[in-house]
């Protein structure tokens, strides 16, 4: 009896320690799970430097009403308005090139858009705070009109200024527009917010993961090679680096993760047809946008007169700027 007794306990404290070992086992691992992406995501913001002081024409700050925004300014003349695409790092830098051509004969304006590199975030991250501070900049900084220039999702943002303010817009040009084409489905670029993505980007924890994987150096450097330039020898250690550093400051990780999951995208359709000028510029190995998209755009502005560059990616502008700009000054030949 005595030993049936103490089998008995013996079973019972041999079960209670293993289910405690699951417990303690499980708890391990959930804190390895959490505390790993976690100190990673910290040592890479330790690392993490801001982006280097644009070395290419006058910098300065505006603090309007919605945020300061900081954009360089170069040449003189009638003003142009160069909006930047978006994307993982992506900011004013990538018109240097095309701007220092242009201020030859323009007053150049080049901003970082809210939220992207040296700006202030919007209040929210939405398509009309975009348009409300554009509006602003225009009336507060240039304060005459402007043919505006933009690439990528903000073309939207310009369309709509120009329809809801058309004093301070006297023509657009359009580089491998976005917002007319439907939300990307699942074999759409992850630049462009694919379902996962807009799945995982809110949860705290995964989402930071998420980006934390999207924004390294390799992922960088694939989606320069892969899905921006057409020739990747023009991405080299430099433009990675830009990217890099300006893809890890906090605000524009949010800016990022709110491009990534479709919240800064105007509604499917919804697009205004201002009735100023438009050109509209797309390079032929384009990934997103693709080259066949610019049909959705000319059967909206039927008017508009469409160059295409052969050897280009998404950003004719930074990829070939002698090309781009000859192209572009014969379209502001004809407006003059």
């Amino acid at each position: 009896m005595r030993d049936g007794r103490v089998r008995v306990r013996n079973d019972r404290r041999d079960r209670r320690d293993r289910r405690q070992g699951r417990w303690l086992g499980g708890l391990l691992l959930g804190s390895a799970a959490v505390g790993l992406p976690v100190a990673a995501h910290a040592w890479i913001t330790r690392r993490a430097r801001p982006p280097r002081a644009p070395s290419w024409g006058r910098a300065h700050r505006y603090a309007g009403r919605h945020g300061e925004i900081a954009f360089q300014q170069l040449g003189t003349g009638a003003p142009l308005l160069l909006l930047h695409s978006f994307g993982p790092g992506h900011d004013a830098a990538e018109w240097r090139a095309a701007a220092e051509l242009l201020a030859g004969y323009h007053a150049v304006y080049v901003p970082d858009l809210p939220g992207w590199s040296r700006s202030a975030p919007p209040r929210v991250y939405r398509p009309g705070a975009y348009v409300t501070a554009l509006e602003d900049f225009l009336g507060g900084v240039v304060r005459e009109p402007a043919v505006v220039v933009a690439a990528g999702l903000p073309a939207a943002y310009a369309l709509e200024m120009a329809a809801a303010r058309p004093y301070l817009v006297r023509a657009l040009a359009l580089v491998c527009p976005q917002g007319l084409e439907p939300l990307p489905g699942s074999s759409a670029s992850a630049w462009t917010g694919t379902a996962l993505l807009r799945r995982l980007a809110p949860l705290p924890l995964v989402g930071i993961t998420a980006l934390d994987l999207l924004t390294s150096r390799q992922a960088l450097a694939e989606h320069l090679r892969q899905e921006v330039y057409a020739a990747p020898e023009k991405v080299d250690a430099g433009l990675v680096d830009h990217h890099y550093r300006a893809s890890h400051r906090r605000e524009a990780r949010k800016a990022l993760a709110a491009y990534l999951t479709g919240s800064l995208r105007p509604a499917n359709g919804s697009l205004p047809t201002p009735d100023q000028p438009v050109w509209i510029a797309w390079g032929r190995k384009s990934v997103q946008p693709p080259v066949e998209n610019a049909d959705l755009w000319l059967h909206k502005f039927p008017e508009a007169h469409l160059e295409i560059f052969e050897r280009c990616g998404s950003l004719p502008h930074a990829e070939t700027p002698a090309a781009f700009c000859r192209a572009f000054d014969r379209f502001l030949t004809g407006l003059d």
